[in-house]
């Protein structure tokens, strides 16, 4: 059996954008699909939970991330990944500042999503449930092409 890949999710803090993919993700995928769906976060504390806004909207899509602690990016872990997905050119940018060595793995959420080229997913922080939905459809938008771009990516 080939080697399992890693997906990275990165956001600021861990607690809303990436963790939120990474679930909405995950459940897509399944079992067997020979990724490994993480996230983290550029300025994350560690272990703090993911948002209860956030909790509320995947669990609308019934899925559970009460589980969710955050974790702080770290060198072995986006050496470990195969693939790294951002929500913002911000943290693009900080990203390959930090580790400049990874650029060529890392790409924006949004650019998977044919209608919106190139945006960020902005970050919902303190926001009322209704723009946690929003962020959720955002990253579910993009998602497909995503998932399309992995089967195909050092296949």
């Amino acid at each position: 059996m080939a080697e399992e890949k890693q997906i990275l999710f990165l956001c600021t803090g861990n607690i809303c954008r990436s963790p939120m993919a990474e679930y909405l993700l995950r459940q897509r995928l399944g079992r067997g699909s020979g990724w490994k769906v993480v996230s983290a976060g550029l300025s994350a504390g560690e272990g703090m939970p993911a948002s209860r806004s956030g909790i509320l909207a995947l669990k609308e899509r019934g899925i559970e991330m009460n589980s969710h602690l955050s974790h702080q990016v770290s060198r072995e872990l986006v050496d470990a990944s195969t693939l790294i997905i951002v929500m913002t050119s911000s943290h693009l940018s900080q990203l390959r500042a930090m580790y400049p060595s990874v650029s060529e793995k890392v790409f924006l959420l949004k650019s998977f999503d044919p209608g919106a080229r190139d945006k960020d997913v902005n970050d919902p922080i303190g926001s009322s449930v209704e723009v946690y939905r929003g962020i959720r459809d955002e990253i579910e938008a993009a998602l497909p092409e995503l998932i399309l771009f992995m089967k195909n990516y050092l296949s």
